[in-house]
């Protein structure tokens, strides 16, 4: 029984490291999309700034972690094989979106493991609901929102500041600002991202009693904020060519508003505890900054598509996590 706990906690934490490198190129988009629509930047040049600043980013704790590993599940029923299951829901859900250059939440893909595989293993009573309520679902609908609104009101003010300063708007100003914009992306994409794998694999050693209390191990930050950084690094082309060039046209004023709003939005929710989904925030300050030039500069059949495969990522990943919870209780026969 003790050698396959620990065959368990094996699979766990590497499974979680992928699970960190699948999100990071599953997310380069994100962070990279903006500033290589509007060429400030090469595409190679892009990716590695982001997985550098991903890096350095996750290696800065914030209450994400802490929230995925005590907020969610009692911890009394996250049990290993709860953790296994999520963790294979999750990746499963992110290898699905990516071939299909479909942009879903990495962070709803594992939340969704998670409570899919712990109702199946305890039912309702595994859920802490006001955490799911609070962290989760509230902040999934409202962050998009928000950044959709502070990036149309960043892009509307510097209409205006345009309007009075016409020669501004074709110097490189704007261009170096979008540069500085895309690295507060990358920095709060890691600080945020990265914190929900290390909760997990927290969650998944302190289950198997390896950890006296939840508290995240200084290896597990270290090995999750370079898995993470390098699948930033290795690009995911396909979500990139949707956020890049499908929603609306960006120049670089635009860049920088979308970038700008993106990581405000990021670090507050960040710092709230709150494991949100940068793809979510980041399209919606794409679509904010095409919105404050026109209704007409949105492609508007875009954002629709996104809406549903986000809404469809919560309960899909939950039923992978749910079915993988099954699978690997059969296979090693614990619960």
């Amino acid at each position: 029984m003790e050698e396959g706990m620990e065959v368990l906690i094996i699979l766990i934490v590497v499974l979680g490291l992928i699970f960190d490198y699948t999100n990071g190129f599953h997310d380069a988009a994100n962070v990279v999309s903006t500033v290589i629509a509007t060429r400030v930047l090469a595409p190679i040049s892009a990716i590695v700034m982001a997985g550098v600043l991903n890096f350095i980013g996750a290696t800065q704790i914030s209450g994400v972690a802490q929230t995925i590993a005590t907020g969610l599940v009692e911890t009394q029923h996250a049990t290993q094989i709860v953790v296994l299951g999520a963790v294979i829901g999750a990746i499963a859900w992110n290898l699905v979106t990516w071939y299909f250059g479909i942009p879903s939440s990495s962070s709803y893909a594992l939340i969704g493991g998670l409570v899919g595989a712990a109702l199946m293993h305890h039912g309702s009573g595994a859920i802490i609901w006001t955490g799911v309520i609070w962290k989760v679902i509230i902040p999934m609908i409202i962050s998009p929102l928000v950044g959709f609104l502070v990036a149309l009101g960043i892009m509307k003010g510097l209409f205006v500041y345009l309007k009075f300063h016409p020669g501004a708007h074709g110097k490189a100003i704007f261009r170096h600002l979008q540069i500085g914009s895309a690295c507060f992306v990358a920095l709060s994409h890691g600080l945020n991202d990265a914190q929900k794998s290390m909760g997990l694999i927290t969650l998944g050693l302190f289950a198997g009693g390896y950890l006296a209390t939840p508290e995240i191990p200084i290896w597990v930050i270290f090995l999750c904020a370079l898995m993470m950084g390098l699948g930033t690094a290795s690009g995911g082309f396909r979500i990139i060519r949707t956020m890049a060039f499908s929603i609306t046209k960006i120049e670089p004023v635009q860049g920088f508003a979308a970038e700008a709003s993106s990581s405000l939005v990021i670090l507050a929710a960040s710092f709230m505890g709150m494991p949100v989904s940068s793809t979510h925030v980041i399209a919606g300050g794409i679509t904010g900054v095409g919105t404050a030039k026109s209704l007409h500069a949105v492609s508007w059949g875009v954002p629709r598509r996104l809406v549903v495969a986000w809404i469809l990522t919560l309960p899909g990943a939950g039923l992978v996590g749910a079915f993988a919870y099954l699978i690997a209780k059969g296979i090693i026969g614990l619960s």
